[in-house]
């Protein structure tokens, strides 16, 4: 009896050390270790790479569709912060430079020194190209450095400055896919950047196509469809509103003048053989004005409108303050858009020494006040800006800091602040908005 009572006990303790080691196993396994759950406590628990993933995850108290509307109120009430944008001021804006970090090399600011065509006079002035970051192609110094076009932080913080502006539009420098200007680099590949920068600061995008190899009717009546139909669908792709009451797409044409009237009547013609009238691509068509006879060709060939580009008071007749009054007659009995083009000044001798005849000094921001007062004073539909960011000219409204290197003084905008440009240029975009009203009453 006492050994079957030995035999019992010894048994039940067996039996309990048994279950106390299962259960210390059972619980010292994880989930992961496991090969018996079910299917479905598989799916719920991901793999311990995914969860180390998803823990560098922010998690949001709120349901997740809630995320990106609460983004749009916040980019809402950011917008608010801005002045409205006025869809009829332009700023010619340039995608060309090119910095190591994001362009693997300098694009533009490393620009040559130009020749005079003069060999005599040529031989007085220095050649070479600059040596950036510190020696630039201009005679101004940006407050983004030497910056490269790519860089979406770039391009953003140029969108609020253009929007501190209250600028609704930017006319961007274009050249065909597969081309660029002499000194960089193509340019259409950033288009969808710009684009996509622009519509969030609720900004518009027209071109500015440049005088590229070979331009005519012909392969322009290609560019424009393929401008229309890779770009026109965009939200931030400009359409000016006709007479008529239809919306269509605006066009600079630069150095329209290379080609003759009846090369450009091919295309803006009703009858001409690449016409592009009453198609799907049809547009508005700004040529340039350089001098008084070209008012004429610009009508014959079946331009919409002219602009004058140069923000060089005195250097041509389009650029000429006291002549835009009687241009805007012209356009008035043509039926033509006039787009006078405002500057805040003009240096290019970083690039052109031997230009300083060309130079017009910004007077502390007068100068730029003064051109805004004469072209609102001839009541165009559109103003012009030349230019945001054209730095080797020095027609920049960009925010530039004073910069010294070596025997090297750059120009700024002292005494006043970097956004003074920016600042000046939002006041008379209110000012030509509330005038435009009043010529409308």
């Amino acid at each position: 009896m006492a050994r079957f009572r030995r035999k019992s006990c010894c048994a039940l303790i067996a039996l309990a050390l048994a279950v106390f080691i299962i259960t210390v196993i059972l619980k010292s396994l994880s989930p992961e270790d496991s090969n018996f759950g079910s299917q479905f406590a598989l799916r719920l628990i991901p793999p311990s790479g995914q969860m180390e993933q998803d823990n560098n995850v922010v998690v949001s108290a709120k349901p997740a569709q809630m995320i990106p509307a609460e983004k749009a109120d916040r980019m809402e009430n950011k917008m608010q912060d801005f002045p409205e944008p006025n869809y009829n001021v332009h700023a010619f804006y340039y995608v060309w430079y090119g910095n190591p970090q994001f362009d693997g090399k300098y694009v533009h600011w490393d620009h040559p020194l130009l020749p005079h065509w003069d060999p005599k006079v040529a031989s007085g002035y220095a050649s070479g190209r600059h040596q950036p970051p510190d020696d630039i192609g201009a005679n101004f110094y940006p407050a983004l450095g030497p910056y490269s076009s790519r860089d979406p932080w770039v391009l953003e913080e140029h969108m609020r400055q253009l929007r501190t502006a209250a600028v609704g539009v930017l006319a961007v420098s274009w050249y065909p896919r597969s081309m660029n200007d002499d000194n960089g680099e193509e340019i259409d590949n950033l288009l969808p950047l710009v684009l996509d920068a622009a519509d969030k600061y609720q900004l518009k995008v027209v071109f500015h196509i440049e005088p590229y190899k070979g331009r005519d009717d012909a392969n322009m009546r290609k560019n424009i469809k393929y401008i229309v139909e890779r770009y026109g669908n965009h939200p931030a792709f400009y359409r000016y509103k006709t007479s008529t009451g239809k919306f269509l797409p605006l066009y600079y044409v630069y150095d329209s003048y290379l080609q003759t009237p009846d090369v450009w009547a091919q295309l803006l013609k009703p009858n001409g053989i690449s016409t592009i009238r009453n198609t799907p691509y049809d547009g508005i068509f700004i040529a340039l004005l350089v001098e008084e006879r070209q008012k004429k060709d610009i009508q014959t060939a079946g331009f919409d409108g002219l602009y004058t580009y140069f923000a060089t008071n005195g250097f041509t007749y389009g650029s000429s303050h006291h002549n835009w009054r009687s241009i805007k007659t012209f356009c008035d009995y043509n039926d033509l858009v006039f787009v006078p083009s405002v500057g805040p000044g003009y240096i290019d001798t970083s690039i052109r020494p031997w230009n300083s005849q060309n130079s017009r000094n910004r007077i502390n921001g007068k100068y730029y006040e003064t051109s805004f007062n004469a072209a609102v004073e001839a009541r165009p539909q559109i103003i012009s800006i030349t230019s945001f960011n054209e730095w080797h000219e020095g027609t920049q409204i960009e925010k530039a800091i004073p910069k010294t290197w070596g025997k090297t003084v750059y120009l700024d905008y002292f005494p006043h602040k970097p956004t003074v440009y920016l600042d000046i240029t939002q006041k008379w975009a209110r000012k030509f908005s509330e005038e435009q009203k009043k010529w409308l009453e």
